[in-house]
């Protein structure tokens, strides 16, 4: 039997690296953009496209601009890989995790099950509007922090080798989410520390 199924919403993958290094924190969508890489400008692109779609053809879009995702199933060895996957296969291997600068660069860290969660939100909300919210927990930590937290919850004490910035790294990222809280009802289901002990327990039992 055929069936018409009609689009009624899309809802889009968007980045916090659209804000580029703006000084100003917490990071709030109305800031003005400034992308430092062509993967922050493909993500911008694609908010705005939204954007359009919703003021031309009345298709509801929202934009969510996700902080730092990490979770189980990342992988370690990948050169998009995200921080937090490597610095933790690399202390349980008892090998000094690489940090890019001084380690004081912050991240506001959102663990997999929230954007799971934002998503569902989004998707279910009575109507949206082309809007870009952001996706995060709000929190932030420090790179530093990250590596004293997994050799502290892995019984370690595995100390970090320093190297030069790489070009368009973003110094500090930290989310304000009183947006995502009023259109999609968002609240983080899953705090930094619990989502780091997760990911950890996933990582020594499947690639340890």
């Amino acid at each position: 039997m055929r069936r018409n199924w009609q689009h009624k919403r899309s809802v889009y993958a968007a980045s916090s690296a659209a804000y580029g290094d703006t000084p100003t924190l917490p990071k709030v969508e109305t800031m003005p953009t400034n992308p430092l890489s062509p993967y922050a400008v493909s993500k911008l692109i694609g908010e705005q496209y939204c954007s359009v779609f919703y003021e031309a053809f009345g298709l509801e879009t929202i934009s969510l601009r996700y902080f730092n995702v990490f979770g189980p199933f990342q992988d370690p060895t990948s050169q998009y890989a995200a921080a937090i996957p490597a610095f933790v296969t690399a202390i349980l291997k008892d090998c000094p995790p690489t940090i890019y600068g001084d380690g004081e660069q912050s991240r506001d860290f959102t663990y997999i099950d929230n954007v799971v969660e934002a998503n569902l939100l989004a998707a279910r909300v009575k109507k949206t509007e082309g809007q870009v919210i952001n996706l995060a927990c709000g929190d932030v930590v420090t790179v530093n922090e990250i590596i004293d937290m997994i050799n502290e919850m892995v019984g370690k004490n595995v100390k970090p080798i320093y190297t030069d910035t790489r070009a368009g790294d973003v110094k500090h990222s930290h989310a304000d989410i009183t947006l995502a809280k009023q259109v999609i009802g968002f609240e983080p289901v899953v705090k930094f520390k619990d989502g780091l002990r997760l990911a950890i327990d996933w990582y020594r039992d499947n690639l340890m």
